[in-house]
């Protein structure tokens, strides 16, 4: 009899004290945050009143992804996701660093964009409750992000200990805001006889056509139904996993398109066809010009954003607590320099990978906004999202040949329905491709980025080919993060 089914746990295994419910929020939680308030008005600017339809496109290719997830994670229940199933599948050392490094980069331009969606909420807060002269400047904002992301690097120094019940609160928070925008929109219909014919009206503002437009809103709603990965990393510390985790995922998925699709709604209701077109040059600001217009006999508009901060923030301080911790991780395996892996004395935190991935962040925003005319939240929401398709179609390839193995099978694992892990790789693919018509900037950054992780990479196994340690990359994966 196994410890797990003797209800029983050694003293090396993590504590397993998630069920459902706190799976759920966790997952919910995960995906709610920076993503809404991010590609809300980027993906206005390109479909009009179909906002909602990207929102339920991504949706589908992310539940696809999902279930590859759940079979791989209820086959091989360790918490270090997508590299180690690419290890398992592959076994090509070099491919599983690319997997893990490209995790660490999408974390860090996450963090990003959250950090300038936050900076431009927090200076629209002000600004809607007078404490300020009028809008703040572009380099203000700016000077904000950069600051939030040096606090976020003190706060990930100090150690910040996961807590599930600290997430329901954040989640709480998310659902609040979140909820206050689907209100406003309900409100507006109510009082101003809303024509919901908008919510089926296409607008080509692009002059790219139906398919193209839609296919380029797919990909950037993409960037807010990611953070469903993120749950395989908590597998070692959920109560009888392979029961629970398929449903709770998948439902945490559907309350999340849910919720998406009726912040779209409300958005279109709320706002007319050029004001549409307007707010994808907003930013992160796009929720709250809905609420601020939605529901002008109530002081909402004053609390909303503030609301919006705390929420962006938490998916900031997520994404680079995962990106120092991967690197914390890949140093440890000796695949990239050892002195990332080095720790502070007392705090036992890993300060020179906090230190590497800040310093990237900073230099990502700062990269970004000296073009006047940059989207900042645009094209680190981007990159993002195309790291982690790029990331989900090998995971989805890594399924369909692990079912080689049938001798790691569990009792009772769970199995994505026939070809279905094929479909999702060629729909991530296709999402990822040229033809979305991206900024250059986001191939560009996601790019240089990778390139620097393949430099560390190069001359860390050229150090560990002289010293004779080349062969023990990778070989314990699995701590990856730990």
């Amino acid at each position: 009899m196994t410890t797990e089914t003797a209800g029983v746990q050694g003293p090396t295994e993590l504590r397993r004290v998630m069920g459902p419910k706190l799976l759920l929020l966790f997952i919910v939680g995960d995906i709610l945050g920076a993503g809404i308030y991010a590609v809300t008005g980027q993906m206005a600017g390109k479909v009009g009143g179909l906002v909602w339809l990207p929102f339920l496109l991504a949706f589908v290719v992310a539940s696809m992804t999902a279930l590859s997830y759940l079979e791989l994670v209820t086959k091989y229940p360790q918490a270090a996701g997508a590299a180690l199933y690419a290890h398992k599948a592959f076994g090509i050392h070099f491919v599983t660093f690319l997997i893990a490094f490209a995790v660490v980069c999408s974390g860090i331009t996450s963090a990003s964009t959250s950090a300038k969606t936050l900076a431009d909420n927090f200076t629209g807060g002000l600004d809607v409750n007078g404490w300020t002269d009028g809008p703040a400047s572009s380099g203000t904002i700016v000077a904000i992000a950069m600051a939030f992301m040096i606090l976020l690097a003190i706060i990930n120094l100090r150690g910040v200990g996961e807590s599930v019940k600290f997430n329901v609160v954040l989640t709480v928070v998310e659902l609040a805001a979140l909820s206050i925008v689907i209100g406003v929109g309900f409100y507006a219909m109510t009082q101003n006889g809303a024509d919901l014919s908008e919510v089926v009206t296409f607008r080509d503002y692009e002059d790219r056509g139906l398919f193209l437009a839609v296919t380029a809103a797919t990909s950037i709603a993409f960037f807010a139904m990611v953070g469903f990965e993120d749950a395989v990393n908590m597998v070692e510390e959920v109560k009888e996993p392979n029961r629970i985790f398929p449903r709770t995922m998948l439902t945490g998925l559907g309350i999340a398109v849910l919720l998406y699709m009726l912040v779209a709604v409300s958005v279109v209701t709320v706002l007319t066809a050029p004001e549409l077109k307007d707010i994808s040059d907003s930013e992160g600001r796009a929720l709250l010009e809905v609420v601020s217009k939605g529901a002008p006999d109530f002081p909402i508009d004053r609390v909303f954003p503030f609301l919006a901060v705390f929420a962006v923030a938490n998916t900031a301080l997520i994404n680079m607590l995962m990106a120092s911790r991967l690197l914390y991780g890949m140093a440890k395996q000796g695949v990239l320099p050892r002195q990332l892996g080095a720790v502070l004395p007392g705090r036992r935190t890993p300060w020179v990978a906090v230190a590497f991935s800040t310093l990237l962040a900073l230099g990502l925003i700062f990269y970004v906004t000296r073009d006047a005319e940059s989207n900042v939240v645009a094209n680190l929401s981007n990159v993002t999202a195309f790291l982690l398709l790029c990331v989900f179609a090998v995971v989805n390839v890594a399924c369909l040949i692990l079912r080689r193995n049938p001798g790691d099978a569990k009792p009772n694992h769970f199995v994505s329905p026939g070809v279905l892990p094929a479909v999702a790789a060629v729909l991530c693919v296709f999402l990822a491709g040229p033809w979305v018509e991206r900024d250059g900037q986001v191939y560009v950054i996601a790019g240089v980025l990778m390139l620097i992780g393949v430099v560390l990479w190069a001359i860390t196994y050229a150090i560990n080919l002289i010293t004779g340690s080349a062969d023990s990359e990778f070989d314990d994966v699995e701590k990856l993060g730990d």
